[in-house]
């Protein structure tokens, strides 16, 4: 049943559907035509599997629902096993959509420790609410979800960043985060944890690197493909296509990422498989592009993408936002500056300067819409080519 809901009806509803008391759940943002289109693609009101609690839409980057179909006991064994982690159950500050996975989990969480969420209203996260929501939580243990650029938002006012620093843990995800907004972060004592997972996981399931208790985790060729108690039931409308169904390996879900594991077991995401760049015949992963151009001191945020090129197949393309006060860089003085750490081949060959990056969801870079916007040769004064 889909469902646009005050807070506390939708803790009620949340309540119901984890005790087996109510009809599964589809949270919407709202009852505009995308929604309803949502819940018609989703089936609404059709027969569903009596152990399924909340149906999440779930769309990657192809924009069409798929419906990640999520048991009760997924959804409490991922709050139990980020408790374990966490050091225990404690209070919870929502400052993401309770329509998202993400956020739906910071409610599941409160609910599973027995404690009533403190909320920042969102969209439109403002991060000088943040002091009084936390002192709202109350004693003992603390803590929220957030997205790297509600991070970055927090930590350029003092009174939210100090409000920050009073939690247990800071979960951060939504895609990976720059260097050195998370080395600002710790510089004055915010607990960061990084974390990795979809709806199709029932949220985050690798924290800072390391799965979960009962969180199974292998590579494939490099794809990450990740199993145990939090894994969806499939999805409520897959796609009868040539796509193999990520589900179909009992106990395992096959993501679109690649990534790597290091020596000490820790997992490194490269990003999703369809946005990788081929660029010469050679392959570009642009996270590590970013993680390391985002550490260049003019580059306040950064987008690595691929646009179409006739001699090479596609050209990598940088589209970064300026540190306030610093000079704007050429893209040679990028090439430089990458070239210190990376092969010449991740080095971009069009630079472009923006005021903001396009994302969607809860924050992931929207490279569809970077590669629509320049795909005609870019279209700001600051943008340089080969």
């Amino acid at each position: 049943m889909p469902a646009e809901l005050s807070d506390a009806a939708l803790l009620g509803r949340l309540a119901g559907v984890l005790a087996g008391a109510d009809d599964a759940l589809l949270p919407l943002a709202g009852t505009d035509e995308h929604s309803r289109q949502t819940a018609a693609a989703l089936r609404v009101g059709e027969p569903i599997d009596g152990r399924i609690a909340l149906v999440v839409p779930t769309s990657g980057s192809t924009g069409t629902p798929k419906g990640a179909q999520l048991s009760a006991d997924a959804l409490l064994a991922a709050a139990a096993a980020t408790h374990e982690r966490l050091g225990g159950p404690g209070n919870w500050l929502l400052a993401l959509p309770a329509t998202h996975i993400a956020g739906l989990q910071v409610l599941i969480r409160a609910l599973a420790a027995g404690t009533t969420p403190v909320r920042i209203r969102t969209p439109g996260f403002d991060s000088a609410a943040l002091p009084g929501a936390v002192a709202a939580l109350g004693s003992g243990r603390r803590y929220t979800s957030l997205v790297s650029n509600q991070l970055a938002s927090a930590l350029e006012d003092p009174g939210a960043a100090a409000a920050l620093a009073e939690l247990d843990a800071v979960l951060l995800g939504g895609g990976p985060a720059p260097a050195a907004l998370l080395e600002r972060a710790a510089a004055i004592g915010i607990n960061v944890v990084r974390t990795y997972g979809m709806s199709e996981t029932a949220g985050g399931c690798v924290y800072d690197g390391v799965p979960l208790a009962g969180v199974g985790l292998r590579l494939d060729d490099g794809r990450i493909h990740l199993g145990g108690p939090t894994l969806a039931s499939g999805y409520r409308n897959r796609r009868i296509d040539s796509a193999p169904d990520p589900f179909a390996e009992p106990g395992w879900f096959r993501t679109d990422d690649l990534g790597t594991v290091d020596e000490s077991g820790r997992l490194r995401v490269l990003g999703r498989i369809d946005e990788a760049i081929s660029t010469g015949g050679l392959t570009v992963m642009p996270a590590p592009v970013e993680a390391v151009l985002a550490r260049h001191p003019a580059v306040a945020d950064c987008a690595v993408f691929g646009l179409a090129d006739d001699r090479l197949g596609e050209r990598v393309v940088a589209a970064v936002i300026l540190t306030p006060g610093s000079a704007e860089p050429t893209l040679e003085d990028v090439k430089t500056y990458l070239a210190q750490s990376l092969d010449a081949t991740a080095a971009p060959r069009e630079l472009h300067i923006v005021d903001e990056l396009p994302r969607r969801g809860i924050g992931k870079i929207d490279r569809r819409a970077l590669r629509a916007r320049f795909s005609g040769g870019g279209d700001l004064p600051g943008g340089y080519g080969w």
